[in-house]
């Protein structure tokens, strides 16, 4: 076992008070960098490690010759740029509760997180042996979740909810840490560019039923970039649009617990080009929601391949909630269990859907063993008839589609790397 050598250097000596309060104490901005410390499955000892804790005030760059530890919540304060260089590597440290980690972007701070196909940005967990100049690692897949946080971008942009409120505190973050607050008035909130990033095992439980997604969006505004970002096997959902205006590309969801794509709180932005693929623990590719106040927005979702699992108990290909009100074109779904379905799941939906304030267009499903008609995929629950629910769908044989996502934008990931795109 090689000798570390220890260094302890404090860039930021601040104090914050009424900002983080998850274990009562004060937390004091510290940079400790661990000489020599080789996690990764090369052979070079030469990949320093630089655990960050608490906020960050001032504006700093993370580069790639180092792997940055989060060691519990690390914030991007209001006013602060972080600038993550391309190929860079972040790993969440493991704890639950008060001691999970995260990167969080607050309102008004920016992360600039911008990637390469060749080099991309890569958030994972402290157990991960990947080290400087991979891009993955060997002792972790797809079924390692919850093994540290997640990342969370809070913005200024409008979301309708409960109460007509104008901001609300993010679920997977304690009520007093404010830095988890979002929502606002300005449709074109910029919180930075998060692009060519992988985010993988995540998830960590914060309190009973409540985790951490893998990349959490709240009330993030259309001034923020969001392109060509993957994330695998988190516990709870791969992505959560709550409200907001941002708009989203070439996305990529893979062995999530939950929900691969999640939207509420009238999320009225464009997703364009994704690909969700369930795991074995998988609830819905998609689950989305609709105003919880009276604020209406609608989405755009487009260009969607979905795969489902037939190992698993859930397993569903969209459950429509809450007065869910968008756009949902050219969707292609294969490989899905006979007892999976499209839902609407309660009459405001419905209603929704007879007044065209949601519609489906041009999917395309390759029907399970066991379903004659695509009609009978489409199940409404709700006590209003959806005459028209699903006439919009048609059986394909599974390779012969004409719809769904461009997957070889996704070459660069993880997904891609160990064969899970090979379909």
């Amino acid at each position: 076992m090689r000798k570390l050598t220890l260094a302890v250097i404090t860039l930021l000596s601040l104090v914050l008070t009424g900002c983080f309060k998850d274990d009562d104490t004060p937390i004091v901005i510290e940079e400790t960098t661990i000489n020599n410390n080789n996690t990764g499955g090369g052979s070079e000892d030469t990949c320093p490690t630089i655990v960050k804790a608490g906020g960050i005030a001032l504006n700093e760059t993370w580069t790639n010759d180092n792997i940055y530890v989060l060691d519990r919540k690390v914030v991007v304060m209001d006013g602060v740029t972080l600038t993550i260089e391309p190929g860079t590597i972040i790993k969440g440290r493991a704890g639950q509760g008060s001691l999970s980690s995260a990167l969080i972007v607050a309102r008004g701070g920016n992360i600039q997180a911008v990637g390469t196909p060749e080099e991309p940005i890569i958030f994972t967990s402290e157990s991960d042996n990947i080290s400087c100049g991979e891009t993955a690692g060997t002792n972790l897949d797809e079924t390692n979740q919850g093994l540290w946080g997640g990342l969370l971008v809070m913005g200024y942009a409008p979301c309708s909810l409960s109460g007509d409120v104008e901001e609300v505190q993010i679920e997977g973050i304690p009520a007093d840490d404010t830095f988890g607050l979002y929502g606002g008035t300005d449709p074109e909130d910029g919180s930075g560019i998060i692009k060519h990033v992988s985010i993988r095992h995540g998830g960590t439980l914060i309190g009973e039923g409540n985790e951490i997604n893998g990349l959490t969006l709240g009330g993030v505004g259309r001034g923020t970039e969001i392109d060509h970002v993957e994330v695998v096997g988190n516990v709870d959902d791969g992505i959560e649009f709550f409200g907001g205006t941002v708009d989203a590309s070439n996305l990529l969801v893979w062995g999530q617990g939950d929900d691969a794509l999640d939207i509420d709180q009238a999320y009225s932005g464009t997703i364009d080009n994704a690909v969700i693929i369930l795991g074995g623990n998988s609830d819905h590719a998609l689950e989305i929601d609709g105003p919880e106040g009276s604020a209406v927005g609608s989405y755009t979702l487009q260009n969607v391949t979905m795969k489902g699992n037939l190992d698993t108990a859930g397993g569903e290909y969209a459950d429509f909630r809450s007065n869910a009100m968008g756009a949902n074109n050219n969707i292609y779904a294969f490989n899905f269990k006979e007892s999976s379905d499209v839902e609407i799941d309660n009459d405001g939906v419905a209603n929704n859907y007879n007044n065209g304030d949601l519609t489906l267009s041009n999917w395309e499903v390759a029907l399970p063993t066991g379903v004659a008609n695509v009609s009978d995929i489409f199940n409404n629950t709700s006590s209003v008839s959806a005459p028209n629910f699903g006439t919009e769908a048609t059986a394909v044989t599974q390779g012969s589609q004409t719809t769904g996502a461009d997957t070889s934008v996704f070459i660069w990931t993880y997904a891609s790397e160990t064969g899970a795109l090979d379909f």
